[in-house]
């Protein structure tokens, strides 16, 4: 029998409310020893799936109360884990929710590892495996996007193609080995042509998630922006007007951000991952040389370089400096001539055009507003995503579930060759099974123990 595992579902910190919750056989035996519910003839009739109100103690023995708190028990299989549920919803006070933890700790539960619950979710039928890591994804989505993607994968709607790929497969793989082991029964003939048209037809479905995989993954981790430029030249006061309110500092003296600055913002739909930097300069001072070696290095892993320049100053030797830097990264860059709402404006998008034909310049004002919508609507054409419109097809998402469909379509396409050329059964059934096992990879029907402890380990201790 499993033990019973308890943990903090709810953030940690000052809020109206937090949830302590446990799973497993002793749940509901382990509140019985702590509640005090206000009215007992209730309590004693309960029912699963219903608040009840009480006080809950420190120990069973004891009488002293931390919180006053709402207690419901969710009996399994009706659960989200699928096992006997209990959930402690106290005040969300640091040391309450802390407190309720250690007593019901003391009463035997388990300190839950991280995505436990998650895992006993999936190991007891509750959710397959490809549902199960989109409950992290819906709680990491930075957009609305991303956000409607989560959620369509934990509803089923990409295990439901995996799941029918897979079918489609079994059975022609089921005749295919028929056929080998009853050579001489009267078994229902599946042409080569009729299995040549079903796996093609599985093929085009598993080539369109291969096809859609950038599309998903910039939509679920965000595409990766960073804002260059020499000091004082606009670089916060641009990520506080893109984000609509102040985040980083904002002054008159070069050299303020002397360390990067990230957030995330939902553009039309993509979640950007903005990274203010600091101001690229030569320099002596130690930190400010650490925070221009940091942009150095978040510019190698960027998906986007927005590069600004100041319009009174025009295009000086700073600037010629992270202009280099960020075509040595090979980043796709825009150049954002800011403060053109100055009186006198030494540098404009047309003498920029001048020195690189092919430069992508825009005019704006970090201070009004002026060129920001512009700017959104560069950043979805150069990401290659356009104004989002996701119509509720499965999308991957992630890297495992790429290389596992790869491998499924390797497998298919070998045995169309092996149908080309005649081959017998035994053949086609080693590509079948392959093909099978790397979807099966992605649902959780053919994975192994050392996938599950990666994949669980991403989670929260709570969920």
């Amino acid at each position: 029998m499993e033990d019973t595992i308890g943990a903090i579902g709810t953030a940690l910190g000052e809020s109206g409310i937090g949830i302590v919750r446990l799973s497993g056989p002793d749940s509901e035996h382990i509140i019985e020893q702590l509640f005090i519910p206000v009215n007992r003839e209730n309590w004693s009739r309960r029912q699963s799936h219903r608040l009840y109100l009480g006080h809950f103690r420190k120990s069973g023995s004891g009488q002293e109360v931390i919180d006053q708190v709402l207690v419901v028990i969710m009996k399994g299989p009706h659960s989200y884990t699928g096992e006997d549920v209990a959930e402690i919803h106290c005040h969300g006070g640091y040391l309450v929710v802390r407190s309720v933890l250690e007593a019901v700790l003391n009463q035997g539960a388990r300190l839950a590892e991280p995505g436990e619950f998650t895992r006993r979710a999936f190991l007891n039928g509750k959710l397959d495996l490809a549902q199960a890591e989109a409950t992290i994804d819906l709680i990491r989505s930075k957009s609305r996007t991303g956000l409607a993607i989560a959620v369509g994968n934990l509803d089923g709607k990409l295990s439901q193609l995996i799941d029918y790929c897979q079918e489609e497969l079994l059975r022609i793989l089921a005749y295919c080995e028929a056929s080998i082991d009853f050579p001489e029964d009267e078994i229902e003939v599946m042409q080569p042509e009729e299995i040549e048209e079903i796996i093609t037809s599985v093929i085009n479905r598993l080539e369109r998630l291969l096809a859609d995989f950038d599309k998903g993954r910039l939509l679920q981790d965000g595409v990766k922006t960073v804002i260059l430029g020499k000091p004082n030249v606009g670089k916060s006061s641009l990520l506080n007007a893109i984000l609509g309110r102040e985040r980083a500092i904002v002054t008159d003296i070069p050299g303020t951000t002397r360390d990067l600055i990230e957030e995330y913002v939902d553009l039309g739909g993509i979640p950007l991952r903005m990274v203010d930097t600091a101001g690229i300069r030569p320099t002596e001072d130690l930190v400010e040389k650490i925070g221009v070696e940091k942009t150095k290095e978040v510019l190698k892993e960027a998906d986007l370089a927005l590069l600004v320049l100041d319009a009174a100053t025009g295009l000086t030797d700073n600037d010629q400096l992270v202009w280099q830097l960020a075509k040595e990264a090979g980043v796709p860059l825009i150049v954002l001539i800011n403060k053109v709402d100055l009186d006198e404006v030494a540098i404009g998008r047309e003498q920029l055009k001048q020195m690189d034909s092919g430069l992508t310049v825009l005019e704006i004002s970090a201070l009004s507003g002026y060129g920001l919508p512009a700017l959104e609507e560069k950043v979805q054409e150069m990401v290659g995503l356009g104004e989002v419109r996701w119509e509720g097809e499965p999308l991957i998402t992630r890297l495992r579930h790429r290389q596992a469909v790869t491998k499924a379509v390797d497998h298919l396409k070998q045995l169309l060759v092996s149908l080309e050329q005649g081959l017998p059964e035994d053949f086609l059934t080693i590509d079948l099974r392959g093909a099978w096992e790397a979807l099966g990879e992605i649902n959780g029907k053919t994975v192994g123990e050392d996938v599950l402890d990666r994949i669980f380990a991403e989670f929260c201790i709570g969920k």
